[in-house]
Formats: C-alpha cells, sequence, structure tokens
C-alpha cells in the first residue's frame, strides 16, 4: 500500500502549481511553528523545562500508571514537601524519573535535600541517584505533578517502542498536510 501512496502523493503535488506547493509548504511550517511557540510558552508559565511528562514504568502504581500524562510546575518559591511528586533528572541519565518524595531535610540558609521513592518500589530511590548521590537538591527537579490526564501518554511509548510505527505516522501527517488543500 505504500507504493500506491507514494504514486498518489507525487499525482498530488505535480498537479500543483509552483504557488501552491510553497503554500503547503509554508503551512506546514506555521503548524510545527505554532506547537513550538506554545511549547516555550508552557515552559515559561509552568516554571518547568518539560511541562508535560508521560510517566514510563509502573513504579508508582497505584497512583499513575504507565502511559499517564502529568502536567508540571517548578515554582521555586514553592517549597518541597514530604509527599509531593516529583520529576528528576539524575545525572548521566537522560530519562526523567517520577516518584514521590519520601523525605525533606532544610536548613537554616535555606538549603534543601530531599529523597524520592516509587509507591510502588519497596526501597527508596538512593540505588538510582548518581554514584556518591544520597539525596536530592531543587536543581535536580524538571517539575512536580499537578494534575495527569490517565492512559493517554501511551501514544508516546507506543511510538517509542516502535520507531517504524512513529516515522510512519509522522510521514502521513506530514503528507496529509502537504496536499489538504483549502478550496
Amino acid at each position: 500500500t505504500m507504493g500506491l501512496l507514494d504514486i498518489s502523493f507525487l499525482s498530488d503535488l505535480k498537479r500543483m502549481n509552483k504557488r501552491q506547493v510553497f503554500y503547503q509548504f509554508l503551512s506546514f511550517g506555521m503548524i510545527v511553528s505554532s506547537a513550538l511557540m506554545i511549547w516555550k510558552g508552557l515552559i515559561v508559565a509552568t516554571g518547568s523545562e518539560s511541562p508535560v511528562v508521560v510517566v514510563l514504568s509502573g513504579s508508582m502504581e497505584p497512583g499513575f500508571y504507565r502511559g499517564d500524562l502529568l502536567f508540571l510546575t517548578n515554582d521555586l518559591e514553592d517549597p518541597i514537601r514530604a509527599g509531593d511528586i516529583a520529576v528528576f533528572r539524575i545525572k548521566g541519565r537522560d530519562i526523567p524519573i517520577v516518584h514521590r518524595v519520601l523525605q525533606v531535610h532544610e536548613r537554616d540558609d535555606g538549603y534543601v535535600k530531599f529523597l524520592t521513592k516509587g509507591d510502588n518500589n519497596a526501597i527508596d530511590d538512593r540505588g538510582l541517584y548518581a554514584p556518591g548521590q544520597l539525596w536530592l537538591e531543587k536543581g535536580d527537579v524538571i517539575g512536580r505533578a499537578k494534575g495527569f490526564v490517565p492512559y493517554i501518554g501511551m501514544v508516546t511509548i507506543v511510538m517509542n517502542d516502535y520507531p517504524k510505527f512513529k516515522y510512519a505516522v509522522l510521514g502521513l501527517l506530514g503528507i496529509f498536510v502537504l496536499l489538504n488543500r483549502e478550496a
């Protein structure tokens, strides 16, 4: 079926004049830049470098399940408390971790360190931290969960687990945008 789609795509492209092709690529570029502007706006509004994350494992069940979409904020004035759901990054690892704050230690000078644990894990996260690291600090936190939508992030998980599916979906969306002409 991909061969048939390629022929259809090329024939539609040939029927367009240069101005229509340029307009379609311009429309596609506007869609991409609008999405980027919305994302950057969310970053500014929430104070989090990643305002939306997907739960990738079952370590937080039954509170959050694999595929749940979390909405984060990172208000530096709002103190971290035991019980908060923190999303943090460990030095040397690319993928952030979503776990609950278990213990918090604060000094009079404002320095805060804390320990986390997945609700579904038997022990705390010290084994996940960087070698020699026993506590997290505010700088490790990407954000704290303020809301979630169940299972909607499964799309992201499927696309990461099956890269060919991801490229097929993105290709089809791109073709649809380029060939969808307004009357």
